[in-house]
């Protein structure tokens, strides 16, 4: 089977139902692959029932699946469904994650806590899981932060939580290569998606937008692309995080 081929692989992509997660997921399925399509709370249920029609739709295969990753027993029977399912896992990608901008003396232990289960902690037992699964020659790619490349204030929980990433990702990327297993991250600029306006006020999308190409800001269309080709033509690039950011922020 060709390297650029999705047909028939099995995929999961966590946070899968919608903004970015759901572009990967109905684009993964227009190109034939068996996709679960993970979600967090029911309140993306509707949106996840309307990804897996859209699949289908397609000529792909979707089921759902609902769980919180931040606990491990979930992130195994994620991988016991798509197993289950499909016999078996070749791509597993992580969109997961939850921002906080907030001052440091404000930040409670509360939000700590949480920003690092959701954005490190359910990261690396994903990692670990999808080493433990994966088909050979698998693929696992995980959406981070441009933040990462940023000397700023006020994202210390969030860009401090997706870091520990990296250093995942390289490690896993070591340990799994004589599979064939190659692993990446992915670090997008602020998103033109819901996920991004509930923490910026009017003067900081104006700040954000004007530090990127034509002073937008990053849609999805722009990164999914390149999450199929790390899947696909782009295996050999592994342990890296590719900014794809219009130019916001670089090492």
């Amino acid at each position: 089977m060709s390297r650029s081929s999705l047909k028939n692989k099995v995929v999961i992509v966590t946070g899968g139902a919608k903004n970015l997660g759901g572009l990967v997921s109905r684009d993964f399925g227009a190109q034939g692959a068996k996709v679960v399509v993970h979600y967090h709370s029911q309140s993306a249920q509707q949106d996840a029932e309307k990804t897996i029609e859209a699949i289908k739709n397609s000529g792909g295969d979707a089921i759902g699946f609902q769980g919180d990753l931040t606990k491990v027993s979930e992130v195994t029977r994620l991988f016991d469904t798509a197993v289950e399912k499909y016999g078996g896992v070749d791509i597993a990608i992580n969109t997961v994650g939850k921002v906080l901008k907030k001052p440091i003396v404000d930040t409670s232990e509360e939000e700590y806590d949480e920003m690092f289960a959701v954005n490190s902690k359910s990261a690396y037992f994903f990692i670990q899981e999808a080493g433990k699964r994966l088909n050979q020659g698998g693929k696992i790619i995980t959406v981070v932060t441009a933040l990462l490349a940023a000397f700023t204030g006020l994202y210390s929980t969030y860009a401090g939580a997706k870091a520990p990433v990296e250093h995942f990702t390289r490690a896993a990327a070591k340990e799994f290569g004589s599979r064939g297993i190659s692993v990446t991250n992915v670090a997008p600029g602020p998103m033109d998606t819901p996920f991004f306006y509930p923490m910026e006020g009017a003067d900081a999308v104006a700040y954000h937008k004007a530090n990127g190409m034509n002073g937008e800001l990053t849609k999805i269309e722009d990164i999914a692309p390149l999450i199929k080709f790390l899947a696909t033509e782009g295996w050999w690039i592994t342990g890296q995080t590719i900014f794809a950011n219009g130019g916001y922020t670089t090492r």
